[in-house]
């Protein structure tokens, strides 16, 4: 994920996550919790510290294909919320969560798992 500078499982809690974000010279940090994850359907989350934000990725499988649907909810700091219109600055993460996206749909294409027949 291009904003993401870095993740950190908790050792004795693999529930439990720090997450470093770092763009145009401004960085924020949070610690996320896994609140449900079910094994090849969906993982879900939510922050508990620092910058707020929850979501859950859902995988549907097509039999031939798969479909990944990600939802985030997130709230922008108040200073940055002035600095910045909000309408833009939403559109500058959806697409840059889109374009993360379409790296991760190229990197599971090409190293895909054949299932045995």
């Amino acid at each position: 994920m291009k904003w993401i500078e870095s993740v950190q499982v908790s050792p004795g809690e693999p529930n439990l996550s720090r997450w470093k974000l770092a763009t145009g010279g401004l960085e924020f940090s949070w610690q996320s919790r896994l609140i449900k994850v079910i094994p090849h359907q969906i993982i879900q989350w939510e922050s508990i510290d620092g910058l707020p934000n929850r979501g859950a990725v859902r995988f549907y499988d097509r039999k031939n294909s798969s479909i990944v649907r990600l939802t985030v909810a997130y709230a922008i700091p108040g200073f940055l919320g002035r600095l910045m219109d909000g309408w833009f600055l939403g559109r500058a993460v959806e697409s840059t969560i889109q374009a993360d996206l379409d790296r991760f749909r190229e990197y599971a294409i090409q190293h895909q798992v054949k299932e045995p027949v």
